[in-house]
């Protein structure tokens, strides 16, 4: 049995809980999960971005709680630098770092219009002009990223915390039917391709539970 726990919300909602599941997969840490019903009324406000602060997913290893998605990457890099989270070169690891804070910290039209439901596909979604600003920059920052770093993933041919905080985002652009350029679209397939991601996107398929208000259509 594993000594490591992974608290976790809705896998069809919560892009935060996909994100902490991500990278305890990548760190090689073998966990247990455990899932918060949607009937808790604080992960569904953490759900529809009415709490201040989000305190799940919740890694909980040797006694100690870590419950910020950043702080789990940092923390999981420290206790299994063999998995290389995060990039080897200084200067690919301080971009790895700025855009997964940036992904943190930002982004809140894209996360209150266009909000998680691998459940859901909505053809010719109306994007509003603020959610099609964080695409932008979201785009940008692959590009940018693919180009420096020549792929496949954002910091070349390994896959790092930077690829887990943005994955969330390309299971969104699937739903709300974004289009994107050549290079983007298939960075956005290859990393929803992946088993992790593929494993995770099934099981919230036959979850059942609904949150209504996220189910409404825009």
């Amino acid at each position: 049995m594993a000594d490591t726990t992974l608290v976790i919300s809705s896998k069809n909602y919560s892009s935060w809980s996909l994100r902490g599941w991500l990278l305890t997969r990548m760190s090689g840490l073998p966990f247990e999960e455990r899932s918060i019903s949607l009937d808790d009324e604080t992960a569904r406000e953490e759900l529809l971005l009415r709490s201040s602060s989000i305190l799940v997913p919740c890694l909980i290893h040797d006694d100690i709680s870590i419950w910020d998605t950043l702080a789990i990457a940092e923390y999981l890099n420290e206790i299994k630098p063999e998995a290389k989270m995060l990039p080897s070169d200084r200067a690919a690891r301080a971009r790895c770092r700025s855009i997964s804070g940036e992904m943190h910290s930002g982004f809140s039209a894209l996360r209150s219009s266009l909000p998680m439901n691998l459940r859901s596909v909505r053809p010719d979604f109306k994007v509003w002009s603020s959610a099609q600003a964080d695409i932008d920059r979201i785009t940008l920052i692959w590009h940018e990223c693919l180009e420096t770093w020549k792929g496949p993933y954002l910091f070349g041919e390994r896959y790092t915390v930077a690829d887990a905080m943005y994955a969330p985002v390309c299971t969104r652009f699937v739903t709300y039917d974004v289009k994107l350029d050549e290079v983007c679209a298939a960075y956005s397939a290859r990393i929803l391709a992946m088993p992790d991601m593929i494993e995770w996107s099934e099981a919230a398929k036959q979850e059942v539970d609904e949150v209504s208000e996220l189910e409404i259509e825009f």
